[in-house]
């Protein structure tokens, strides 16, 4: 087997038992390992990403942030390039919601360019679920301020990837039609 296929679907496997209690918020509740091959998927594509540690990172993105895996275990697993973009991606959880989001904001230009294309892959699939299968707790207008604020985090990710950054704009385009309805 290709070792660039088996390492990616070490980082798919790892990511799966990592989030396999977890679900997304949606009506559905559909497993939470579903996001993050979305987010992989888009970057490869829509972005024409092919290089393994940008689609490793993106499968384990929210891997330091929402599940106890360490540090040191993804570097050991899956080197240190893999590591820090999971790093550059993941929110510091000890901050307030307000100051994660605002955070995002004001470090998305300093991001690497692949961790700003896996940001962009993140948002895209983020705003898509609002419009086919919402959260059904959020309001209208928590949905569109989640919107606005996802349009400022890519907004500071801009020149990553053209075609991210306009697939981007064609799903914030789509789902803030529906949320007029």
């Amino acid at each position: 087997m290709n070792t660039d296929i088996a390492s990616l679907l070490a980082a798919i496997q790892l990511a799966a038992s990592l989030h396999s209690t977890q679900r997304r918020k949606n009506a559905a509740a559909t497993p939470y390992i579903n996001h993050p091959i979305a987010v992989a998927e888009i970057l490869a594509r829509v972005g024409g990403v092919s290089e393994l540690a940008v689609l490793q990172a993106a499968i384990l993105h929210d891997t330091l942030e929402d599940t106890t895996v360490t540090r040191e275990e993804l570097s050991h697993r899956f080197g240190e390039s893999v590591c820090r973009l999971v790093e550059e991606v993941t929110d510091d959880r000890t901050l307030s919601q307000v100051d994660r989001k605002r955070r995002q904001i004001e470090h998305a230009p300093h991001l690497s360019r692949p961790a700003q294309c896996i940001k962009v892959a993140d948002k895209i699939c983020n705003v898509s679920d609002l419009s086919s299968d919402e959260p059904p707790s959020w309001s209208l207008a928590r949905k569109r301020e989640y919107v606005d604020w996802a349009e400022q985090v890519v907004h500071a990710c801009q020149g990553c990837s053209p075609a991210l950054e306009q697939e981007f704009r064609q799903v914030v385009e789509k789902i803030r039609k529906e949320l007029r309805h």
